[in-house]
């Protein structure tokens, strides 16, 4: 990923990739595809855009609340919000 995102490995061993990702206003992770399934946390209240091949469109994220998606998902991820916005991606090997 080229994105402006801060992007903070903090495990990556041979069942997971745990990742921190904060976001200034308006950064992004960068187009990219994901080749593992994963689980997103997210740390706190806010909206992300999506991008994908099929268009934009936006997501409200609530603190605490964990999604999961299937490996394959591509997309850019933008800080949809006024400030700081952050979440735990949780890979699955």
């Amino acid at each position: 990923m080229t994105g402006t995102a801060k992007a903070t490995v903090h495990v990556d061993n041979e069942r997971v990739i745990v990742t921190e990702y904060r976001f200034a206003p308006g950064a992004n992770t960068g187009w990219h595809r994901h080749g593992h399934d994963y689980v997103v946390v997210p740390l706190m209240d806010g909206k992300v855009k999506l991008v994908t091949k099929d268009g934009e469109s936006f997501a409200e994220m609530k603190q605490g609340a964990p999604y999961f998606r299937r490996e394959g998902v591509e997309h850019d991820v933008i800080n949809a919000n006024d400030g700081e916005y952050a979440f735990i991606e949780i890979e699955l090997k």
